[in-house]
């Protein structure tokens, strides 16, 4: 491979002041992500922690190995919804290790709101159990929650992706060999209450963890019995009687000890090994992408300065380098793993199209991940580029992506528009992991080509019927526009919705990325199926 330099001046008054209004921004970013994590001195969580139960990450860094990463999702999921009652959506979920396994972990904060299900909850809880699936990895369910919360119940209990579809999915993993396991530490209530009962295993913490389709008050408005919550569904009921539950803890530490005992019975999956001693640090830092992405998507960011500092000794074999410029691909090492990058460079015209179809079909047939860096405006417009092709070249640009086995991973690192989202693996084309950059915007447009094209249509309408639209009218429609994609098409209006598994400091892609690629070698079969290719 040969090895890039960089031509960018980190030492220029240019590239300084770049970091300083991109650092502002992380310190923004870190704001906001420490507002939902650093809740102590709220209510909830301290009668939670006078109770002598653990908060939910605390079970977390409890159970998975010691001096090992955690790699949280969707952390600001519902953020700015809801009044911000809802923290993290009410569910903490990410990929630990566990006696030197990967696996999915799931637990409910119990702090916030008793743990209840909103839309956000259950959409943060069903994408971890996709993941768990695609990467063929165990699941953790550290239960602890009401079940769905009541006021949104027409939002989260009979649609297809709705709370149901959990147990669906638990049913599903099982059939196929991934181990489910739920530890039950509160409260486990109504359709809840099948999280244990499906799981593999079950471990439930004595006079304090709970199962039960209704609890107390429902027993008694439909029959009438008194009874507590431990006599109907604490552990002595379900590991002496009904066997709902296979072993009981003393405690939050001792349920977690137990899992950690039942992941050594597990038997450790194969997946491509990975020489740790041919992994290199980059030669340029990862700061340097401070001064390097822009808080201004109008300026171009250069791929390849990118690039350089996240692969493994600048190393990058470059394909079709003179061919369709605006799409940058090559080969590369991340951590260690061979990987094929496809990063924007510019606007997607039918030739970078054609390339970036090419090094897909080399990514599949020598099962290598491939690794998309965003920031596309979309496609070339205009009447020669249509007479050229671009529809149908862009759609087998597009046809590869979306029927490419090998894993995907999306990075937004800049701006993330129109088709060019689709072509570039975006949410729809079902990356196994995509993370946004702070700076990082998605819509199906820029605001301000959504305006102007707004405004066109509306003078249009006018002047058919006869009518002109005023000067001051324009600039209503214009502002109105601009501020609705200003707010809508931010990093945190994405990642509050779940359209990526979270936002992340440049400084930790390599991080991100060596832990993401190792749990896509899991599961890495190629069938090498495509669609019919318009010539």
């Amino acid at each position: 491979m040969f090895t890039l330099d960089s031509n960018i001046d980190s030492s220029s008054i240019e590239f300084k002041k770049k970091a300083q209004e991109y650092i502002r921004l992380i310190e923004k970013f870190k704001s906001r992500l420490n507002s939902v994590i650093d809740r102590y001195n709220q209510q909830p969580v301290i009668k939670h922690l006078e109770n002598g139960k653990l908060l939910a990450r605390e079970r977390i860094n409890k159970l998975i190995d010691e001096n090992t990463p955690f790699l949280e999702f969707s952390q600001l999921a519902a953020f700015e919804k809801y009044d911000n009652g809802f923290p993290s959506a009410g569910i903490i979920t990410g990929i630990g290790i566990i006696q030197g396994k990967e696996a999915v972990l799931i637990a409910n904060d119990a702090t916030v709101k008793g743990g209840t299900y909103i839309a956000e909850t259950i959409k943060k809880h069903i994408r971890a159990q996709q993941i768990a699936f695609e990467n063929k990895l165990p699941c953790v369910y550290l239960v602890d929650s009401g079940g769905v919360f009541l006021p949104e119940q027409a939002n989260v209990f009979p649609d297809r992706l709705d709370f149901g579809r959990i147990f669906f999915n638990q049913a599903r993993l099982s059939a196929n060999g991934i181990p489910q396991i739920a530890i039950v530490m509160g409260s486990c209530t109504a359709g809840g209450a099948y999280v244990p009962a499906m799981s593999d295993e079950t471990i439930i913490v004595e006079n304090q963890g709970t199962i039960f389709l209704a609890g107390p008050p429902l027993v008694k408005a439909a029959t009438g019995e008194e009874v507590s919550a431990e006599e109907l569904g604490g552990a002595e009921v379900h590991t002496k009687y009904s066997g709902v539950a296979d072993h009981i803890a003393v405690n939050d530490e001792h349920a977690l000890q137990i899992c950690r005992n039942i992941f050594e019975t597990l038997p450790k999956k194969k997946k491509e090994k990975i020489s740790q001693k041919n992994i290199e640090a980059p030669k340029y830092p990862l700061s340097d992408l401070y001064g390097i992405l822009s808080t201004d998507l109008k300026e171009k960011t250069d791929a390849y300065e990118v690039i350089l500092r996240i692969a493994d000794g600048n190393k990058f074999h470059e394909f079709k380098a003179e061919y369709g410029k605006t799409l940058v691909t090559g080969f590369t090492k991340i951590m260690g793993i061979d990987v094929g990058i496809i990063a924007n460079n510019g606007v997607l015209f039918s030739e970078s199209s054609l390339k970036g179809t090419h090094f897909i079909q080399l990514c599949e047939h020598r099962k290598v991940p491939v690794l998309f860096l965003q920031n596309i405006s979309g496609f070339m417009v205009g009447k020669d580029y249509e007479r050229g092709g671009i529809a149908k070249d862009g759609a087998k640009f597009v046809n590869a992506v979306a029927n490419i086995s090998v894993p995907k991973i999306t990075i937004i690192i800049g701006g993330s528009f129109g088709a060019g989202n689709y072509a570039m693996a975006g949410r729809a084309y079902d990356p196994r992991f995509l993370f946004m950059l702070p700076n990082a915007r998605v819509s199906v447009m820029g605001g301000e080509q959504a305006a102007n094209v707004l405004v066109t249509i509306k003078e249009d309408q006018l002047k058919a019927a006869g009518e002109t639209m005023s000067k001051d009218d324009k600039n209503k429609i214009r502002q109105d526009i601009l501020a609705k994609y200003e707010y809508e098409g931010s990093a945190y209006y994405s990642t509050s919705n779940l359209w990526d598994d979270g936002i992340i400091d440049p400084l930790d892609i390599r991080n991100v990325l060596g832990m993401t690629l190792s749990i896509s070698l899991n599961n890495i079969e190629p069938e090498n199926k495509y669609g019919v290719f318009r010539m």
